[in-house]
């Protein structure tokens, strides 16, 4: 700025010296000629040293104002890099608050507090987590009978280790658990005895250049649908009140060892060794079947309640799950393998068998707005998978030869969660969960499964013993919402609500047709329960 107003300057004093020098008056004489010229000659080069100095020192005003603005520009970086690293030390500050820090390792807190209420048209005996197998057929009394509770048993608490060996591996340890485990002491007369319950207990090491990560102890099984690649924390359950999950939706919680491998955390590999169980199906005439089983449970030893029973197993299921998360949405397909174990007389020489089952499944989440709409599919296809479906269907029954006879089984799980905006979300979803058949007939006895010899007759009539109403089809369709009113440097605080319908189809088994008895043909008289549920939930997330 200096420079240009001294350039103006210069150009100013020569505009006026050179009218001066114009103006002045022609000379006398030559001699007065002679002296006038070489006044102005003087004048000239005075002019011209004059203007040499100026322009020197805008030479040097414009190299301090060109350095200045060097100087200014770097001070600008400067200052911008300074802001990064300040924000970037706050947003750090800000995450390490979160943590407790002991002997190296961060701890996180998590969990919430729940107090909930259950309305069900239909008595079902269960507390905030249904039993869509146990839903009463018409005949039986407690049908009739609408059931309301309130429950806190909901309420979670999760600790997360994390330590960091290297910048290449790192170890963490995470455990999860709730208050919905029912001793035989537990009830709700007074002061009840709920006690808590291990949802989740396991270790992680994760490397990151060979992209290898192991997970040890009890998690949710390498099948259940994760919102993206392969690593725990990251599963995708409804966003449902009711503690069991939607027919459909596969799932289990149990001790594994699983390693997964991880292409830049876009592609994924993984494998699971899964702790076995298997839930049995024995028919009514089970005891005139014409092989009678000698082992296939036992009665549950040290460790474990006393009331129960136990499945025979001695290989673990196998789990294989591929994954990708190419940019848009998550994808992910996967195969299970299983082995039922029992022991039974061939030819008056007993033995042990070895029976196979298993599985395939998908799953697909899809931001269809981003961060506004979101819709999950999942399904799985396949005999003696029961187990991994929350209808909790029979993996297998029994052949008139004393083999076990796997169920095959088929489930899909579908729904769209809306983000209305950061405090509300809704979402609706259905499910279902289909048997097929597995019947046998040794003679005139009916054995397995669904078999049409059963007798339905007494199913819709109250009060009739004659139903054995096994169950062919669960589908439930459930609508609700998540009001998150408080959020804050206290935590959360929100209310949800949740309406779900829920049928439970028997196969067709001999019954009444227009009051007649006989056999059913086309599904006619297959026996139908229903339930209408409501739930309602308050829930404090303090950490």
């Amino acid at each position: 700025m200096r420079s240009k107003l001294l350039a103006v300057a210069i150009a100013a004093g020569l505009g006026v010296t050179s009218i001066h020098v114009m103006a002045d008056p022609a000379p006398a004489s030559s001699s007065k000629t002679s002296t006038s010229q070489s006044t102005q000659a003087a004048e000239i080069e005075a002019l011209k040293a004059q203007l040499q100095a100026l322009q020197a020192k805008v030479v040097e005003l414009e190299q301090r104002t060109d350095a200045q603005s060097d100087i200014n520009v770097s001070t600008g970086q400067a200052v911008e890099t300074v802001q990064k690293q300040v924000a970037a030390t706050d947003a750090q500050v800000k995450k390490s608050s979160d943590k407790l820090s002991y002997k190296g390792v961060n701890i996180t807190l998590g969990g919430f507090l729940a107090a909930e209420s259950i309305y069900r048209s239909a008595q079902e005996g269960a507390d905030i987590a249904s039993n869509y197998s146990a839903i009463p057929y018409k005949n039986v009394q407690t049908a009739h009978m609408n059931e309301f509770r309130m429950s806190a048993r909901q309420s979670r608490l999760s600790a997360l280790v994390q330590g960091d060996v290297s910048p290449d591996t790192h170890l963490a340890g995470y455990i999860e658990m709730d208050f919905l485990g029912g001793a035989q002491t537990a009830n709700s007369n007074e002061s009840n005895s709920f006690n808590p319950r291990m949802r989740n207990v396991y270790m992680t090491a994760d490397w990151d250049t060979s992209g290898l990560h192991l997970l040890a102890g009890q998690n949710w099984s390498l099948l259940t649908l994760n919102s993206k690649g392969m690593l725990p924390r990251s599963e995708l359950t409804p966003p449902q009140i009711d503690a069991q999950y939607i027919p459909g939706f596969t799932w289990a919680r149990q001790d594994q060892i699983r390693l997964v491998k991880d292409w830049d955390k876009t592609y994924w590999l993984g494998i699971s060794l899964e702790n076995p169980q298997t839930t049995f199906y024995s028919s009514p005439n089970q005891s005139k079947a014409p092989v009678q089983q000698t082992a296939y449970n036992i009665g549950a030893g040290s460790g474990f309640d006393s009331a129960n029973t136990l499945s025979l197993n001695h290989i673990p299921d196998v789990i294989v799950k591929f994954a990708a998360d190419p940019g848009f949405g998550h994808y992910e397909v996967f195969g299970v393998g299983r082995a039922f174990y029992n022991r039974y007389a061939v030819n008056g020489s007993y033995q042990n068998h070895d029976t196979w089952g298993g599985g395939w499944g998908l799953g697909v989440v899809l931001p269809l707005i981003d961060k506004t709409l979101d819709w999950q599919f999942s399904g799985m296809d396949g005999k003696g998978i029961g187990r991994y479906g929350s209808a909790q269907l029979a993996d297998v029954t029994f052949s008139p030869n004393g083999n076990i006879a796997p169920i095959k089984e088929n489930m899909l799980l579908t729904g769209l969660t809306w983000h209305a905006n950061s405090d509300v979300d809704v979402y609706l979803f259905g499910g279902r969960e289909q048997a097929s058949k597995k019947d046998f007939n040794a003679g005139t006895t009916a054995l397995g499964y669904g078999n049409p010899a059963y007798n339905n007759s007494g199913c819709d009539i109250a009060g009739n013993t004659n139903c054995v109403g096994n169950a062919r089809e669960i589908w439930q369709g459930t609508a609700g919402f998540w009001w998150k009113f408080y959020q804050g440097k206290f935590g959360k605080m929100q209310f949800g609500a949740q309406y779900s319908y829920t049928q439970k189809e028997a196969f067709p088994g001999q019954g009444f047709i227009n009051g007649v008895s006989g056999p059913v043909a086309n599904g006619l008289a297959s026996p139908k329960a229903t339930e209408n549920m409501f739930f309602t939930s308050f829930r404090y997330y303090p950490f």
